[in-house]
Formats: structure tokens, sequence, C-alpha cells
């Protein structure tokens, strides 16, 4: 039997898994219906991923295979188990995908960063906390995280506001891909997995379809998502 292999990334606890790009390919891995191994990575511990060419995760072990990148891994998935649900439903699925997971990397996931990345630091692992915040607050032009992420409460309106296209698609289908969810949802969905594992705060209203699907996504594959464990300030 293949053993499949996907690096992840880890905070102090090492069973809290958060990289929104390693939920895109773990949902994508359930929704093949392929079994992984996932084994903790940390920020500072790029020496572990050398074989695959690069120092960051993802990294999908397939066997003789090897794949970094989500949106790699999702076609990689995609070509090398065609009788398995597909992510993608076809060509003209894969080019929606990409263009929704650009939206997800440039709008979705800044935009979260902003609400939760002092949250992030504080989840981490004291060997990670130095990089982190030299990295992001370098990254934020040297503001610090907390003043960063300090005044959410207020700026979270802009934010909902700039989901608008999610929203509109939401409020007359069940998922962003329609009856059933595809890899452009999962493209959505690891942003907002990502703060929830990390973080207390709540970037959705209850009313919202957003918070609608989310809660659907959090069940899929037998509660995989609202199962996986949280970081002790995040509960």
């Amino acid at each position: 039997m293949v053993q499949r292999i996907l690096y992840d990334l880890a905070a102090a606890d090492p069973a809290v898994r958060f990289s929104p790009y390693c939920w895109r390919a773990k949902m994508a891995l359930a929704h093949k219906g392929l079994a992984v191994e996932t084994r903790p990575w940390r920020f500072t511990e790029r020496e572990a991923l050398a074989f695959s060419g690069q120092g960051r995760v993802p990294v999908l072990v397939d066997g003789d295979e090897v794949v970094h990148d989500s949106f790699a891994i999702a076609l990689y998935l995609e070509d090398a188990y065609p009788d398995a649900p597909s992510l993608f439903g076809g060509e003209g699925g894969q080019a929606l995908a990409r263009f929704v997971a650009a939206f997800a990397d440039t709008v979705l996931n800044p935009g979260l960063s902003r609400l939760v990345v002092a949250d992030i630091w504080a989840a981490l692992a004291p060997e990670d906390q130095a990089y982190f915040r030299e990295s992001r607050e370098a990254r934020y032009g040297g503001m610090r995280l907390e003043d960063v992420q300090a005044d959410r409460e207020t700026r979270v309106e802009a934010f909902r506001a700039s989901l608008a296209p999610l929203r509109l698609v939401l409020k007359t289908q069940p998922y962003l891909a329609g009856e059933a969810p595809a890899y452009a949802d999962y493209a959505v969905f690891g942003g907002f997995q990502w703060v929830r594992a990390i973080s207390a705060f709540d970037p959705l209203a209850t009313d919202d379809p957003v918070h609608a699907w989310r809660e659907r996504l959090l069940d899929r594959f037998g509660g995989l998502a609202r199962a996986a464990p949280r970081a002790a300030s995040a509960s």
C-alpha cells in the first residue's frame, strides 16, 4: 500500500494545524477519499523539507511522487486519481477554481491576517515566534503585530463587506461549486479554518450566508475540520 504523507504546519501544540494552504490540501484529499498521514512541521524546520526543493508547506509525498503548493497538489490528485470524485468537474471548473484561489490569496487571506496575526504569534512554539514576528512585522511596514490586529471589532465590518461576491453566490446555492463542494470551496474555506484553529475571534456574523456555508464544510467528511484541535486561546 502506498504511504501518503502531508507535511502540515503546526502550532506550539503539534496537534493544532493551521495553515490555510494545508487545509486546502487536506480537504482535497478527503474529497478524493484518500487516506493520508499528516506530519507536523514548523516555520523554523525548513531543512525537513529540503527533499522537496523548497521550504514551505504543504508538501505531499505520495509513493515516489513529491508535490508542493496547494493548487499543484490538487492538480496532481485530479490527474493521479481520475476515478475518485473530481475536484474541478472539468477544465472549466479548474480554471474557475484557479480564479477563486487567487481571490482567496489576494483578498480573503490578507484580510483575515490583519484580524488575527497577533493571535497566530501567540499560538506558535517559542522557536517560531521570533521568526514570525520579524517576518510579518516587516510585511506590515514595521508595525507591531498587536497594532496590526488592534481595533479588529470595528475593522471586521470592512472585511465582511469584501465577502460580497461569496455572499451573493451562497444566497442562491449551498456551495461555491453548486450543490456539492469542490476545490473552489476548499480554496476559500482554508482561510476560515486557519482563523478558527488559532483564534477565538470569529470574522463572520452568524446570519451571514458565508457563515452557514462554513458550517456545512466544517461537517463534511465526517466533521474532519470541525473535529480538528484548536489552540487553547481559540476555544
